[in-house]
């Protein structure tokens, strides 16, 4: 691709404001938010790369509180949809009504709330496959089809979803398929003693903090081209793509433990993501250049949610964590943990 020195200046000062407004936007949460250091890095590593986050954690962890700030820091439009067992695909994509314009009859298409830039799909594992199914072409394809129509949703357009995992009555296991979509899946835990003590003293004294805007839309679609083209190592791509592979049960150079815990492994997907995930990681933390520290730190919320775990591991009490654990342990040629 030929590059002019206009280019060359506009992705180098993209590069210094990414890396500064790191720095900027952990301020401007700070305000409302508590703690949470590693998730917020991994939802602005997903924002930067244009991919999806599946949210997991208990109720009141402040995960709508989370994304509706960083919507604002990013002055993007957010909408927040709630998933419920009788919500159709229509509530979510919008519908065609007949409108009557005085001398004719016609339809209309009046658009969902998914025609904003950042959606957040609350409890999304509340619905049934048919609704779940109507996200699948807006995050693939950042359209919807609506009676043969094709409609373009705006740009940026990112999914957020949430899911309640203590909760399992009355909930719908998301299709693979689908988890596939997500780049991550981020677990959100309870604050340590002293970041809860702040919350509860922060959120009974005072009103929060207005969250100010310091990017806009324009800005992130500038940070996405600006990522890809980091520069990576063709070993490092490797070593991505291995990582993706060891995870899968039943072939050539699988571990034993994996093909006696694991019933599906991770997908081409989970390399690709990999790769984008750790090139933002490098500039957000002032590097022009992929470690493979940065892929290793990106092991768990990449793969967590495309690794199928069987009934043997259930029963055992092995977490999906633990295998992705061992995983990368093998690729860094360090002694595995004994099996428990």
């Amino acid at each position: 691709m030929e590059t002019t020195p206009n280019s060359n200046l506009a992705e180098k000062e993209a590069v210094e404001q990414i890396i500064a407004g790191r720095a900027r936007i952990e301020t401007e949460l700070a305000k409302v938010i508590v703690g949470q250091k590693e998730v917020i890095e991994q939802l602005l590593i997903a924002l930067f790369a244009g991919g999806h986050c599946l949210i997991t954690g208990a109720p009141g962890l402040a995960k709508t509180l989370l994304v509706k700030s960083i919507a604002q820091i990013f002055h993007l439009k957010f909408q927040r949809i709630q998933f419920t067992p009788d919500l159709m695909p229509a509530d979510i994509t919008g519908t065609e009504i007949l409108q009557d314009t005085g001398d004719s009859r016609r339809m209309v298409f009046v658009p969902g709330p998914i025609f904003a830039n950042m959606i957040l799909a609350d409890e999304i594992n509340r619905t049934p496959p048919k609704t779940q199914a109507a996200l699948l072409e807006a995050m693939q394809e950042h359209q919807v089809t609506t009676a043969g129509v094709r409609h373009t949703l705006p740009e940026p357009f990112f999914v957020l979803a949430t899911q309640n995992p203590i909760e399992m009555e009355g909930t719908y296991p998301l299709p693979e398929a689908q988890l596939d979509r997500f780049m991550f899946n981020v677990v959100i835990n309870y604050l340590p003693e002293d970041d809860e003590v702040e919350v509860v003293t922060r959120t009974t004294s005072r009103t929060a903090s207005a969250i100010a805007p310091l990017f806009t839309g324009a800005d992130v679609q500038r940070f996405h081209e600006t990522v890809r083209k980091v520069p990576i190592a063709t070993d490092l791509v490797r070593h991505a793509v291995r990582l993706a592979a060891s995870s899968r049960p039943r072939q050539a150079n699988t571990s034993e433990y994996v093909n006696e815990w694991v019933s599906w492994g991770a997908g081409l997907r989970a390399g690709q993501y990999l790769v984008l995930g750790a090139k933002v990681r490098a500039l957000l933390h002032g590097r022009a250049h992929v470690t493979k520290e940065d892929l290793y730190a990106l092991a768990q919320p990449t793969l967590r949610h495309r690794i199928l775990l069987n009934y043997r591991a259930e029963a055992e009490g092995i977490t999906v964590d633990r295998v992705i654990d061992r995983l990368v342990e093998n690729l860094q040629g360090t002694p595995a943990p004994a099996k428990k």
